[in-house]
């Protein structure tokens, strides 16, 4: 039964953890129904704008196949590099 006092630190550091997560977390002041008005027509706002254009436009890329397995590109051999 001793060994289970090892599991009581543990236990109150989660413990701890997780009630100081559920108190940093909560939210710190009333919601204001004016300011998420507000900040909806920002958002709105802001999102209609056009986006500035630099430079070309870029194309879409060829990616190779990726399959999960690393593979070398083969060497020349020797002869083939030295002409022999």
């Amino acid at each position: 039964m001793e060994i289970l006092l090892w599991l009581a630190p543990a236990a109150l550091v989660t413990t701890a953890a997780m009630l100081w997560a559920v108190w940093a977390g909560r939210d710190r002041r009333p919601p204001d129904e004016g300011d998420s008005e507000a900040a909806y027509a920002r958002f709105a706002a802001a999102v209609q704008k056009p986006l500035p254009t630099r430079g070309q436009a870029a194309g879409p890329r060829s990616r190779d196949v990726v399959s999960g397995v690393a593979v070398r590109r083969s060497r020349p051999s020797r002869r083939a590099r030295t002409g022999r």
